[in-house]
Order: structure tokens, then sequence, then C-alpha cells
């Protein structure tokens, strides 16, 4: 939407001069961004002086406009809104310019202050912590662009869908914010997908209390996928495993990412678990061995090791889980292994 005809190919002096009296690496834009420089209306010194008024020194007002430099062809009218905007959640000016300085393209995109600004009332009526609005407004503003009605109705279309598949009334706000809080990207989806997603495990006899299950343990990663793909999964794992469709359901609802994860993913981290030796039926055992990747297994594996612990011979538990837990399983295999076996037998020796 910026003019960047032959007509205007030279950079705005004034631009230039303006970001080098704020200490502003000029070509680290020049290699970024080049065209900011080239718009004949910058508005640098307004756009510096808003941010330091909220408590920004000279180095975040630099380093702000380096990762953001597109911020200097906004309004300061503009800006003063999207910092009313965000004020609406933000503890305080300092929690604001600590949040812009780490996301500063999630502030300065006002072209959607209007719906931002409905669906941060939404969000607020849902229920959702302020924490968890800011979290959203940095790491998922795509959420914030779309007309609220769209986020309403798919939120609707959730809620429907929980009652219809035995989720409790009273339970319902918890899951719906839990889900949010974990998944906010399922905003992104129309409720048509949602509809569909749904619809294709109930063809494929998972029962209601199941599919609810799922949706829980996904993490909302289901409304993102579609039915071919699921399909294409889920028929690669019962041939792997050679399973019946009652074994896959089982398997599946074990580890739901054979259901979220596409056929190539799921072949290489198999191909990865059965180069270091681990059979089909071990990781058919274990199956949420597959959530992690080739690289954190092998890493695992080589950790284990160490300490003389043969997964191929064991069951694959202590690789699994997050690094939390696999650091909690390998404290106890080491503690274990270090532990001298007391004989309560055995001669005590006393020096005479």
């Amino acid at each position: 939407s910026y003019t960047t005809d032959a007509k205007s190919r030279e950079e705005n002096k004034k631009t230039i001069e303006s970001l080098y009296s704020l200490s502003v690496d000029i070509k680290k834009i020049r290699r970024l961004k080049e065209w900011v420089l080239l718009q004949d209306v910058a508005y640098v010194k307004e756009i510096a002086g808003i941010l330091q008024e909220m408590g920004a020194d000279e180095t975040a007002v630099a380093n702000i406009l380096e990762r953001c430099p597109e911020a200097i062809l906004r309004t300061p009218e503009e800006i003063n809104s999207q910092r009313a905007l965000w004020q609406l959640v933000c503890q305080n000016e300092k929690q604001l310019i600590k949040l812009i300085e780490q996301f500063p393209e999630s502030f300065f995109t006002t072209k959607y202050h209007q719906n931002q600004k409905a669906n941060i009332t939404f969000f607020q009526e849902l229920g959702l912590k302020n924490n968890i609005i800011t979290r959203f407004l940095t790491s998922a503003p795509n959420i914030f662009y779309n007309p609220v009605e769209k986020n309403k109705n798919v939120i609707e279309t959730l809620q429907r869908n929980y009652l219809n598949l035995g989720g409790s009334e009273a339970n319902m706000k918890i899951w719906i914010l839990k889900l949010l809080s974990q998944n906010p990207f399922i905003l992104l989806n129309t409720s048509t997908t949602i509809q569909e997603n749904l619809e294709f495990l109930q063809k494929n006899d998972f029962t209601d209390h199941e599919v609810l299950q799922l949706l829980s343990k996904l993490k909302g990663f289901i409304f993102q996928l579609n039915a071919t793909t699921m399909q294409k999964s889920m028929l690669f794992s019962k041939n792997v495993f050679n399973c019946s469709d009652q074994e896959l359901k089982e398997l599946v609802l074990k580890c739901p990412a054979l259901l979220y994860y596409s056929v190539p993913v799921l072949e290489e981290r198999l191909e990865g678990l059965l180069k270091e030796g681990i059979s089909v039926a071990q990781i058919r055992e274990t199956p949420m061995v597959l959530e992690l990747t080739t690289q954190i297994v092998q890493y695992r594996i080589k950790k284990l090791s160490a300490l003389g612990y043969d997964v191929k011979s064991g069951n694959l538990e202590s690789l699994n889980g997050t690094k939390k837990d696999f650091e909690v399983s390998y404290g106890k295999i080491q503690s274990k292994k270090e532990r001298p076996i007391f004989n309560p037998v055995a001669p005590i020796h006393i020096e005479d």
C-alpha cells in the first residue's frame, strides 16, 4: 500500500537524518525493508517520542525501529489508539513497552484496529484473563484481525459440540478457556472444518466420550487437520502396527499424534527408532515415543546408554515425555546406578 515506483526510488533524506539522530542502524533497515526509507511521509520523531513517553530508553527505541521500521509510517494518532487499546489488557506502561520491544510487528499492525478492539472485549467477556489476552496479542495476533463475529461463531460451534458430545454445561467454560489458552489458532479455522473433523472421528467409531477425550488431549490441533490427512495417518499406523480397527482406536487414544502427524513425519520418526534397534512391538507398546523428533530420541538414547541402560531390551517409557519428564526418569536411573548395594549380613571391618 506504499509507493515504491520509479519516481520515489530515492531515499527520504529527512527520514534518514531522523533515524541517525536516534542511533538506528540504517544499514539493517536497508537490508531488510528498504522500501520504508523510500516513502515521502514518515513520522520518525513522533513515534520515537510516543515510545519514550511510555518509558523506552534510547537503545530500546533504536531496537524497536530496526526490527519494525514500518512503525515510522504509522501516524501518531494510530499509535496512540493502539497504545490505549493494549493498555486495556496490560498491567502498566512498563509491561506494555516490554511487549512492544519483544513483538513490535504485532503492536504496529494498526490496520485492524476496530477488529482488535472488539475481539479484546469479546475475550474478556468470555472470561479469558488479561495476561492470556496479551499473550495472544503478541504470539497469535492474526486472531484479532478476524471480525469478532467469526471468532464468536467458532466459539459457539465448539460449545455446541462440547455439549453434544456429552460435556457438562458446568465444565464447558473451563474447557473452552483451556483449549483457547493452549491453542488460540483454532480461531483461524472455520466452523465447517471443526464440524467435518468431528464427524470424521465419529464415522471412525470413536464414541462421543472418546472424541471429547481426543479434543482435550490434542489441545485443539485436531481443528487444524482435515479428514484426508487423518485418514492417511490412521491407515499408515494400522499397516505398521498390523492391528485391528479397535486396536488402532486404542493406540490413537493413547497417542493422538498418530492422528495429528502426517504420514511423512510418522515414517521418518519410525525409521529413526528402528535404526536405533528399537522394535515395532516396543513402539506399539509405547506409541507416545512418536511424538518426539528423531534428534531428541537419539540424544536421549545416547544419554541412557552412557548409564548402561539399554532401551532395545526394555520398554520405552524412559524415553518418553517432555524434557522435564525425561530428566526426572534419567535422574532415577542415574541414582539407582550410583547407589551402593548394601548387604545387611556382610561383616563390618573395624580397625584396631
